[in-house]
């Protein structure tokens, strides 16, 4: 399909740079599989689920994953020369190594030394982070070799990196203290992502309680998300666009649990875009779930057979991107842009901090 098919006008006063306090006080849109929409507050979704419902969240927990450094590279003619450098960890590839975004990407080469400096502003320095780019990809992507592996490169990590917020809030304000909170699912558990699974962001504790209290199960599993959840669809057509590559896992209790459901006719909700390419990369063609630990590049777009998910709770999310494609093949492409067209005239908030909307499969 054409990319700009997927296009919109959205105003800037529509991005939220913060998020609703409390959590479930954002709006919530709920958009039937046919009729009117409704507006809504998270706090009263309960109303929109029954007793069976099975929820799945994505329990991945955000790392600081943006470093800022300098490269370190001698020259006959001026000796030393350091280069500010920023890389936003993409991807973990070994104990030592992760593929990352850099830049400026274009100006550093195989074998350049990056040292990541410790903030300043932290209780606790663990002194710099040092790493050899040991390999250059497409699109500014670099691999990093760190001089620290397994637990106490994490450590050093969090230490010397910023959270990762979304570049259509970064390029508006910085990082804050309160950042390390909101960008935070209250259930996140899993190490690794480096994006938020933004859906997550709307549940708090007493949500949580009043579902449990109604029937409602819930189950999690791991997505995570990379960086490249943020990268724009430059090609002019959906086939010629490449996902990137995510870690998945699933247990065998989720599955087993997500299957029974299936079985019996209850409905399944994806918390979040992250949860519902988890379990549809993870089902065979009979919609049976399978448990493990692998890596996605799943790229759902109109004329993508759901196998397993019948309701998608999410944001708002940008023009041409691949998470509006997915919604617009979750709904109908035409019922999406209905449903954006509302949100954007009702003024609901847009983007990671925003709103939320509830969404039900069209018939396959």
């Amino acid at each position: 399909m054409r990319v700009d098919q997927f296009d919109f006008e959205l105003p800037e006063s529509r991005i939220a740079l913060r998020p609703a306090r409390p959590r479930d006080a954002a709006r919530l849109l709920h958009a039937p599989l046919s009729g009117p929409f409704e507006d809504r507050v998270v706090r009263d979704a309960t109303g929109l689920f029954r007793a069976g419902d099975l929820l799945v969240f994505n329990d991945a927990r955000v790392i600081r994953a943006r470093l800022n450094g300098v490269r370190l590279r001698e020259t006959p003619e001026a000796g030393a020369v350091a280069v500010p450098v920023e890389a936003t960890l993409h991807q973990r590839l070994t104990p030592s190594r992760w593929s990352a975004f850099a830049k400026p990407g274009k100006r550093l080469r195989v074998g350049d030394r990056i040292r990541f400096g410790a903030r300043e502003d932290r209780a606790c320095l663990l002194g710099a982070l040092d790493a050899e780019l040991v390999e250059k990809r497409e699109g500014g992507e670099i691999v990093l070799a760190f001089d620290l592996a397994g637990a106490e490169l994490d450590r050093t990590i969090d230490a010397a990196g910023e959270m990762p917020l979304p570049p259509y809030i970064a390029a508006r304000r910085p990082e804050d203290d309160e950042d390390a909170r909101d960008y935070q699912t209250i259930y996140a558990t899993s190490q690794g992502a480096v994006a938020a699974p933004t859906a997550g962001l709307h549940f708090t504790e007493a949500l949580m309680r009043a579902l449990d209290g109604q029937g409602v199960e819930r189950r999690f599993v791991t997505l995570d998300v990379g960086a490249g959840t943020f990268l724009p669809v430059k090609a002019e057509d959906t086939a010629a666009h490449k996902m990137h590559a995510e870690r998945r896992v699933i247990d065998a209790a989720t599955a087993a649990s997500i299957n029974r459901a299936k079985a019996e006719g209850r409905r399944i909700i994806a918390i979040g875009t992250t949860s519902m390419r988890t379990l549809e990369s993870a089902a065979d063609e009979a919609g049976r779930v399978h448990a493990g630990d692998a890596t996605t590049d799943i790229f759902i777009t109109p004329g993508y057979r759901f196998r397993v998910v019948d309701g998608l709770w999410t944001n708002f999310h940008l023009p041409r991107s691949t998470l509006f494609m997915l919604v617009s093949a979750f709904i109908g492409l035409e019922r999406a842009h209905a449903a954006y067209a509302h949100a954007i005239a009702a003024g609901y908030r847009f983007y990671s901090y925003g709103d939320a909307c509830l969404f039900w499969r069209a018939s396959n």
